[in-house]
C-alpha cells in the first residue's frame, strides 16, 4: 500500500470540502496540485515560484 506523500501545505482559500489546491516547497523547486488529483501536479523551480508570487503580490488576486 503506498504511503501518503507528507510535506503538502492546503491553501487558506480553499473549500472546506476537499476540493483544494496544495503546495509543497522541497529544494528542487516548488510543486502545486488539486487534491481531486494529487498525481498530477505542476512544479516549477525556485526562481520562477518567486516571480510567481511576485506577480500576483503586484497585481492582485482576480
Amino acid at each position: 500500500m503506498p504511503r501518503p506523500e507528507t510535506g503538502w501545505l492546503k491553501s487558506s482559500y480553499s473549500m472546506q470540502n476537499g476540493d483544494c489546491v496544495e503546495v509543497r516547497h522541497t529544494g528542487a523547486g516548488t510543486s502545486v496540485r488539486d487534491s481531486k488529483r494529487p498525481e498530477a501536479r505542476l512544479t516549477t523551480t525556485p526562481a520562477a515560484w518567486a516571480a510567481f508570487l511576485t506577480r500576483i503580490q503586484v497585481h492582485g488576486r482576480p
